[in-house]
């Protein structure tokens, strides 16, 4: 398999999670608003800090992001470009979020692929603070109760990084069994999820979220990503074990540090992580 060396030594538990309840709800999110700041207004009216949003057909204006990029200095195994900010509204194709808690205050993660006013298609990492909502949209959302997303230093990539960790119950009646999840460098991502699904015998789980990179990526039709340093947003994603095992059936889109843009479905088994994936599995 695939594998890129990180500055720092592996850490333990190649999966990180935390076992929560979960709500999905309709996000609406205000206009003239920065989009963390809309985002967090929205998470707070439901009642919740952290969780996930599915991103297709936003608009953004003005708006910035940044793009993969090769590290210049061994401190990171791959690293960003500079900010870009295109002029007019940008629209998201389709993309998806991280929301969650860095340094105490809301912050969020996340990547899509758009297509720009003069029609010119980019993708990317998002920048919280400098991107505005230019109209109101309502958004699919997942809130997390027992859970929330944390940023925090990560030795082995030398980033800091979101990871799933216990909190306190919110006190809202939540549905369902959800499990927030983090998965490290260089594991087999759709292997990862089908090994956390064997082990609690989960016949059946819908992603919701999934941010991260890969490196490069392989396709079920064929499809071959070779540059190794790409942003990735899950479209769609079911974990399904129809007797055989669980199988995991996830759709992404992703750009590469060339700029260069993909979609498809991942092949099982040859598609490690490069830097870290984050996501949110609702059993059943």
């Amino acid at each position: 398999m695939r594998r890129i060396q990180q500055p720092g030594p592996e850490t333990p538990g190649r999966i990180q999670w935390a076992e929560c309840h979960g709500l999905r709800f309709p996000m609406t999110l205000e206009a003239g608003l920065p989009l963390l700041e809309a985002v967090r207004r929205s998470f707070a009216a439901a009642g919740f800090v952290s969780g996930t949003v599915k991103l297709d057909g936003l608009a953004l204006s003005p708006f910035a992001y940044v793009m993969p990029a090769l590290s210049q200095t061994p401190e990171h195994a791959a690293f960003y470009t500079d900010t870009f900010r295109p002029a007019g509204v940008a629209r998201i194709e389709l993309g998806a979020m991280t929301f969650g808690l860095r340094d105490g205050a809301p912050f969020f993660h996340a990547h899509a692929l758009w297509v720009e006013c003069d029609g010119r298609r980019g993708g990317g990492h998002i920048l919280p603070d400098e991107t505005i909502v230019s109209e109101a949209i309502t958004l699919q959302a997942v809130g997390l109760d027992g859970a929330a997303f944390l940023a925090e230093p990560d030795p082995e990539t030398h980033f800091k990084l979101f990871g799933p960790k216990p909190s306190e119950l919110l006190g809202a009646t939540r549905e369902g069994r959800f499990f927030a999840l983090r998965v490290k460098p260089n594991v087999d991502f759709c292997g990862a999820l089908e090994a956390f699904c064997a082990e609690r015998g989960i016949a059946r789980a819908t992603i919701h979220g999934g941010v991260g990179s890969t490196i490069g990526a392989r396709f079920e039709d064929g499809g071959v990503v070779e540059n190794f340093a790409t942003e990735v947003a899950i479209t769609t994603g079911l974990i399904v074990d129809d007797g055989a095992g669980p199988e995991a059936q996830v759709d992404v889109a992703l750009v590469d540090y060339t700029g260069a843009m993909a979609k498809g479905r991942y092949r099982r088994g040859d598609n490690p992580v490069l830097m870290t994936f984050e996501l949110v599995l609702e059993v059943g």
